[in-house]
């Protein structure tokens, strides 16, 4: 049995709290009900939907630059576009919550490592449309992609900066000045996600969230996300497989929380 169907088996088993029962966090409490089980139809999800299936339908080819972990799926740089769209994008359910909890927060500046083919970054800005939006991007025919993305969703408050995220993300910082909202999608090993996690949590301030995606892809990825719990910044977590979700705010106690999404 694969690691993977194993760490998928454990978070099964101990995550609960589906519904808010049970949890003595009102933040929390407030997280769960009101931005995970929001049921609302929300204005852009149909139009990011129209967005994804185009792209899926795609049989163009690209050549793929990867400074990252690499992919566990594809052994070539050749790609299509279909199976980009389907295997790294944000699936439809985790970007939807990526919108709820930008709509939710408000952040007024966001910051997203690894821009992809630009779904996820776009549930971000469009939950938040006011919001300063600055991301990364280490591809640069993927970066092209989601320019195109942006402008096909007309979207106009996103920055999307093609470059090596150790290159790149100190200039972020002097542009952003604080992070309201940090979505760390790239570069998938243990250093990196832990490089990048002290860099920013430098600009963080009280109610900033840092959310990290395949927290649980690799033993690498559970080792960094075990360390960044423990963190003295970090005051709660939530744990929800596909991602985990990190709050810095003091007034919070000290819990880790594995909830059923």
């Amino acid at each position: 049995m694969s690691k993977l169907i194993i760490n998928k088996l454990k978070y099964i088993l101990f995550s609960k709290h589906r519904k808010g029962f049970g949890i003595h966090s009102p933040f929390i409490y407030d997280l769960i009900t009101l931005v995970f089980n929001d049921k609302t139809d929300k204005v852009a999800y149909p139009k990011i939907d129209l967005l994804r299936n185009k792209l899926l339908k795609s049989n163009e080819i690209i050549s793929v630059t990867d400074y990252g972990a690499g992919s566990k799926l594809f052994k070539s740089s050749e790609r299509k576009i279909s199976e980009i769209t389907e295997y790294s994008s944000v699936k439809k359910k985790y970007g939807e919550l990526l919108y709820r909890i930008s709509e939710f927060y408000k952040p007024k500046t966001i910051l997203e490592l690894g821009t992809s083919l630009g779904l996820s970054c776009s549930y971000l800005s469009l939950g938040s449309p006011n919001a300063k939006v600055v991301t990364i991007e280490g591809c640069p025919q993927i970066s092209n992609i989601a320019q195109n993305t942006f402008y096909l969703l007309g979207i106009k408050n996103i920055t999307l900066v093609n470059g090596k995220f150790d290159e790149i993300l100190p200039l972020s910082f002097f542009d952003l000045h604080s992070l309201d909202l940090v979505f760390f999608d790239g570069n998938h090993t243990k250093q990196a996600t832990l490089n990048y996690f002290e860099q920013c949590v430098k600009y963080s301030n009280n109610d900033s969230i840092f959310i990290f995606d395949d927290i649980h892809w690799t033993s690498d990825m559970e080792q960094a996300w075990n360390e960044i719990k423990k963190n003295k910044n970090v005051t709660s977590t939530v744990d929800i497989y596909q991602f985990g979700i990190v709050f810095l705010k003091k007034q919070l106690k000290k819990q880790d929380f594995i909830i059923r999404y």
